[in-house]
């Protein structure tokens, strides 16, 4: 297995080197400082060995800023591995990279088209670009709710009516793990010669297994991050952004990748994502065996064995022929009689020791990961056996939370962003009670967490459906990032308007 990056760490460790430079542990060695309990050392050892590997930027271990040695390789090799022609380690995980996309593709005031629910560092790449952007809603899948791509004619629609756009951004899979094939979009958009930006952070896996859909990169997108901390086998923060075709400025990106991360990036995640792409060219389909037959049992336990849980769907959609896939290794899951949320899910089985990815008002998504087993899987069962023959806090799932997005536009007027907000100034702004705020114009984002996609954006009017839904999530545990009164009791808006 040839990981050249994580093999230069290794042989300079070995040498016993001796450091007169950052970072100031040593290799670890200023841990043998310390003292502690027989279980508190047995963690510090773990923590050292982690230590081993984190160095700085040194003549044999290259410069992922201008990378020219066994950094440059092993992004290289991570390009062959995924099919592109040039890939980009990134520490700072999938947020560095789709703020260095929109900071590349878009200057002061230009035009970029952006799925509506997109994650939340897309918001805050065009407010560091000072970028305007048209929002395109999402579609709803049929049989469980869930949103995925805006539709082709959708985007069709907003290249015709902005034809200065300079990009189309889309997020593919969802959190959810729903995703449809790329392919026709990436034509659509090179037709009217603009550029396909894809946010694939859940999908780094896609493309590697018979099972698993086909990747963004594959499907024609010009430049797509990954999230490989999230489904392969780098260390937290440790993600990729893979680069194809002529149409996006590559020296673009690096400078702003240079913005965006730091100066000192981490050894440890960068030779993570150097593993995590020799173990795909080591194994490749062998790794996802045992993680899919989990999901797998899983799912037909609770298909023909459980009544009193479902699981979200896929369909085809009507008219369009678009086929929905779902994610072999994501389990969206929920209560079939509604007598727990899928907040109430989550906690639940916590407190049974199962920690799932997230919920929201109906779901809890459940990732089986690489190595899932067997016990893991029996565990689960026996923790929802146990939360359905208990009283819970009912889902009670209206028809505003099924509609969700909904009340928003197809296509949106171009809205500017700015690095300081649509209000600033005490002048400009103020405090109202959410529940009298229809009408006025948002002076801040709403972001529920997870999945930490806006239900407002600043400078959007305010309506009755959004407050409804605000409240709605707020009261089953939702956490609102964003908003100045995380409560949601009150909300910031603009004076005018």
């Amino acid at each position: 297995m040839r990981v050249p990056l994580f093999e230069q760490l290794v042989t300079l460790y070995a040498s016993n080197p001796s450091s007169y430079h950052v970072p100031g542990h040593k290799y670890g060695t200023s841990l043998s400082l310390m003292e502690g309990t027989n279980d508190e050392q047995v963690l510090l050892q773990a923590y050292q060995s982690v230590m081993q590997l984190d160095v700085t930027e040194l003549s044999m271990t290259d410069d992922l800023h201008g990378p020219s040695g066994v950094i440059e390789e092993a992004q290289q090799l991570a390009a062959e591995t995924f099919g592109a022609e040039q890939t980009f380690f990134l520490v700072g995980g999938s947020t560095a990279g789709n703020l260095a996309m929109v900071l590349a593709v878009c200057d002061a005031g230009e035009l970029i088209i952006v799925q509506r629910n997109a994650h939340k560092s897309v918001l805050n790449g065009l407010k560091l670009a000072g970028a305007r952007a048209v929002f395109i809603m999402p579609q709803r899948e049929l049989g469980s709710g869930l949103d995925v791509v805006p539709s082709l004619k959708q985007i069709e629609e907003a290249l015709e009516r902005y034809p200065e756009a300079k990009a189309v951004f889309l997020t593919n899979p969802s959190y959810y793990g729903l995703s449809v094939d790329l392919e026709p979009y990436a034509k659509l958009v090179h037709r009217y010669d603009k550029i396909l930006l894809v946010d694939e952070a859940h999908g780094a896996h896609y493309g590697l297994h018979p099972r698993f859909p086909r990747s963004a990169l594959q499907a024609g997108a010009d430049a797509v991050v990954q999230s490989t901390h999230k489904t392969l086998t780098a260390l937290t923060m440790g993600a990729m952004l893979h680069v194809q075709g002529p149409r996006i400025d590559r020296k673009g990106l690096a400078e702003a990748l240079r913005m965006v991360q730091s100066s000192s990036p981490s050894y440890p995640i960068m030779a993570s994502l150097d593993i995590a792409r020799g173990v795909i060219d080591e194994a490749c389909e062998r790794l996802f065996e045992r993680g899919i037959a989990a999901a797998d049992d899983f799912q037909h336990w609770v298909m023909e064995e459980s009544a009193q849980y479902e699981l979200s769907s896929s369909r085809v959609w009507d008219g369009n022929g678009l086929q929905v896939q779902v994610d072999p290794l994501r389990v969206v899951l929920r209560s079939k009689t509604g007598k727990h949320s899928g907040f109430e899910l989550l906690k639940q089985l916590e407190s049974f020791g199962c920690y799932v990815e997230m919920a929201d008002v109906q779901y809890v998504v459940l990732l089986f990961g690489m190595g899932a087993e067997t016990s893991d899987v029996q565990r689960l069962k026996q923790a929802l056996v146990a939360i359905a023959a208990a009283e819970g806090v009912p889902a009670a799932v209206s028809t505003l939370a099924n509609e969700s997005l909904a009340y928003q536009q197809s296509v949106s007027e171009p809205v500017l962003f700015s690095r300081r907000g649509t209000g600033t100034d005490s002048k400009t702004i103020g405090v109202v009670e959410l529940s009298y705020a229809e009408g006025m114009l948002a002076a801040e984002a709403v972001i529920p967490y997870p999945p930490g996609i806006p239900l407002l954006y600043e400078g959007e009017r305010i309506t009755a459906d959004a407050i409804a839904m605000i409240k709605q999530l707020v009261q089953y545990g939702a956490r609102c990032q964003g908003a100045t009164d995380p409560t949601m009791q009150t909300i910031t808006v603009l004076r005018t308007g």
